[in-house]
This record gives structure tokens, sequence and C-alpha cells, in this order.
């Protein structure tokens, strides 16, 4: 007798894939053989973690200490006065240079009277959330290099991203969300690397989410229905699944599995997300927003609160690219411009955060690669040079106690000289906080075990709640 020969595309696709198809389909999101074979299966804690995810925020270019968070007086009485600079456009040396006062006026804030400049009124209002960092120090004044450092740790190699590491590190909450996804309107220096997974199982790879009608491509199905996608992506699961069991040596082919389901689920999720017609007129103004548009820095702090709601576990936000950043070799107004695009939207989302409950187990973070230098070739000069070796960041939410300023620099802004931290310092108190201790998160590589912070790193337990 003739065996039947499936004529319909939808019939032959439910042959092939034995039928499973067409029962209760669970979801290609789904457990795939039991958690442990998950790539990004939620995992517990090394201790009891503080929060449970991160919104990390980061100002291309270099931003200037001395003209947003680190007030120094003396700097204004001094300003025009030669010093000595042991570096400068990053060669080593005895440079004479004249000091050069900040463009803004200083205010203090707060029930402690944070000191905040004039760029940074909203931030300012809510900075009784906010611990400021203003004794920073990296290893680099190059932005590559800077930009490498701040995200994978590496000023010299490509690491994977603090993202990839969390992602790894903790597996996330929602299956059809990727763990790690990074809101920019363009790259920053060192471009994609600084979301990268790079030895890390490609699942862990940052997702890379561009404000616009159409914020992640290719999100919406191609097929004619649901159910043909589910049966033709069955029996993709079941080719896949057969061709890893042949070669069961290669742990990549999984992650690769899993970032195909991830994105499946994608076109499920993601345009419930990314959609804002529930959002009251009320939260669009606090966000500087206004409906109907997709861009701006309002839109990306906005859709990291409700990433965050819906189990992303690391959400990054990249308010300016390679171009027309935080640069101000010739012109420190520029500052200004920049500070006004992003001021208003972050003091929305921390109190946004607040008002829901978020920010007890939210940590936001904020920096750049470094800061600027507090002097020039001569005191009317109008811009600022690259500053490794001190500038400010800021920590927020998950178990850090707002309200203080942690680290304090020398008189003129130059060195740090009182509880400095470095970068590892800053990346081994955000894996502490979410409960990872970062000497314990490796990963084996090219014979060696590696982890974010390399052999350094201090958690810095004095700016804890």
């Amino acid at each position: 007798m003739q065996a039947h020969i499936p004529t319909h595309r939808r019939q032959f696709l439910n042959t092939a894939s034995g039928g499973f198809a067409m029962t209760a389909f669970a979801g290609i999101c789904g457990d795939l053989q039991g958690a442990s074979n998950d790539p990004l299966a939620a995992r517990p804690a090394h201790f009891p973690a503080q929060a449970d995810q991160v919104i990390f925020i980061y100002s291309t270019g270099g931003v200037s200490h001395v003209d947003t968070f680190d007030h120094k007086p003396q700097l204004t009485r001094d300003h025009g006065k030669s010093v000595t600079a042991s570096r400068w456009l990053n060669k080593s040396g005895e440079f004479k240079r004249y000091l050069i006062k900040p463009r803004w006026k200083f205010q203090q804030y707060g029930e402690n009277g944070t000191w905040v400049s004039d760029l940074f009124p909203h931030l300012g209002a809510v900075i009784d959330e906010v611990c400021v960092l203003n004794a920073m120090h990296c290893d680099s004044d190059g932005h590559d290099k800077g930009t490498l450092a701040a995200h994978t740790g590496s000023a010299q190699f490509a690491r994977p991203s603090v993202g990839s590491w969390v992602s790894y590190g903790l597996g996330t909450e929602n299956k059809n969300l990727p763990s790690f996804m990074v809101l920019a309107p363009a790259a920053p220096y060192a471009g994609s690397q600084t979301w990268a997974n790079d030895f890390l199982p490609g699942c862990h790879q940052g997702t890379h989410v561009i404000p616009g009608k159409e914020p992640i491509a290719n999100i919406q199905p191609r097929v004619a229905s649901q159910e043909l996608q589910k049966l033709e992506l069955e029996l993709l699961g079941r080719l896949n699944r057969a061709h890893q069991q042949r070669r069961l040596a290669d742990q990549a082919i999984e992650a690769r599995i899993r970032s195909f389901e991830t994105a499946f689920g994608m076109q499920q999720a993601a345009p419930e997300a990314f959609n804002l017609a529930k959002e009251s007129q009320h939260t669009l103004e606090m966000y500087g927003m206004k409906r109907g548009d997709p861009t701006g820095f309002g839109w990306q702090c906005l859709m990291a609160r409700r990433l965050c709601e819906r189990g992303v576990r690391f959400v990054e936000l990249i308010d300016v690219g390679s171009n027309n950043n935080w640069d101000s070799h010739g012109n420190m107004g520029d500052h200004e411009r920049l500070a006004r695009n992003i001021d208003k939207p972050i003091a929305a989302l921390l109190t946004d955060l607040k008002q829901r409950g978020m920010l007890e187990r939210t940590l936001v973070v904020w920096t750049s690669e470094f800061g600027r230098t507090p002097f020039n070739t001569s005191a009317n000069h109008a811009g600022r040079e690259h500053h490794n070796f001190c500038f400010t960041s800021w920590m927020a939410g998950g178990g850090v106690q707002g309200g203080q300023v942690y680290g304090t620099s020398d008189e003129y802004g130059i060195l740090a000289v009182e509880d400095s931290a470095h970068t590892h310092d800053l990346h081994a108190t955000m894996l502490h906080l979410l409960g990872i201790d970062h000497e314990r998160l490796t990963y084996r590589h090219a014979g060696r075990d590696f982890r974010l912070t390399d052999v350094h790193g201090n958690v810095l337990h004095d700016l804890l709640a």
C-alpha cells in the first residue's frame, strides 16, 4: 500500500514534528530539558540580594565632575592660578596648566545638603535617593579604553560586558524577553563591544534597542498565522535538538538555540512591553515625553522601568553615541544641552520607581568613562580635556544608602584623596548588591578562570544601606 504523502505545508509540518505541535503548545521559550540545561534559567544568588535588577545609565564622552557633582569652591577662588599637571593628552610628564572655574553654580539639596550644580536641578530635587561617588578613578584617559573599562572591567582586551556577567550569573525571570537589553540611539565609543558577551554563551549578549517606531527590528512574525509559526518552530526545534545530540561537547549550540527561543518569545512579549498606550498623561509629562513619540531619553528611561517590571535583569541606557557627546574639548557649554536631555528623565525614573515600590529592589547606576581636567592651557580656554585620575559616578536604590557623598577629591578635583574607588570597585559593589560574590562569579575560558573584576575589586560597604 502506498504511504500517504502530505500535500499541504501545515499537514507536512504536523506530520514531521510527530504531531507534538498540535498538542498543548507550552511555548518554544519553555523549559528545554530541565532548568539545568537552560543557560538563561533563573539561578540563586551567592547570598541574599538587596537588588533584583540593574538600570545602568551611561553618559558617553567624559562628564566634567567639577561642573556637575564635585563642588570645588577653591577652584573658583583660584581661577587662573598655574598648576603642574603630571598627565596631559595621554602623556606623562610635567605640564604647566591654569585652573579654570566651573561655568555653573552649585546649590545644596536634600536633607544632608548634597552639592549639585545648576546643570541638574531635577536630579537635585531627588538627591536624597542618590549616593554620589566623588573619588572615582580608572586606568585610561582614552575614550575607547575608558568605555571598555566602564563596561567590561578591562581597558586593554575584549571582555564580556557587566550586563552579560549579570545575565550569566543570575539568569532571567522572564523567558520571553532578553535578560540584558541596551536602549541607545547610537553606539558609544568601542561600539557594540560595550554590550557584547565575548566568551560567555551567546544568549547573554545585550539586545540593542534603538528608540524609534521600530525599536527592535524584525519583531513581527512573517508567517500567515500563529498556528503555522508554531508548527514550523516545533519542527525546527526537533531538528536543532537532533543536531545538538550529535555534538554534546559544543556548549555554544545550547546558547544559540536558547537565543532563537528568546527571539520567538519577544514576538509575543515585546509589542506589549513597548506599547505606552496605557501610561497616563501625567507619567509621560513627568518623563518629558509627548504621547506617540518613541524617541528621546525620556522614552528610554520610561522603557527601562517597564522592562524591569517585566523581569529584564539588566537594562542599560546610553544617552548619546560617539558623536556630539560630553567630550567638551572646545566648549564646555555643550554640557548644558546634554544635561538638559537627561536631568528630568533620570529624576522621573527615580521618582517613578519609588512610587511603584520598585526602587528598593532596583539598582540605578550612572557613570561616564572619566572626568575632565580642572585646568587647561590657558585660564580662558572654553573646554576641558580628558581626566581619569578623578571623576564622579552615582548609585541609587537597590540597597544603596541615598543622600550621601562617598569619597573626596583634592581642593581642585585633580586627584582622589579619600575613599577613592576604581571601576573594579564599582562593579564589585554592583554584583554584591545583586547577591553575587565578584570573586566567585567566574567562567573558564582559554585555560583560566575569568571574572568581571579580574584580580581586583573591593565592595564599597560604607555606601550600602
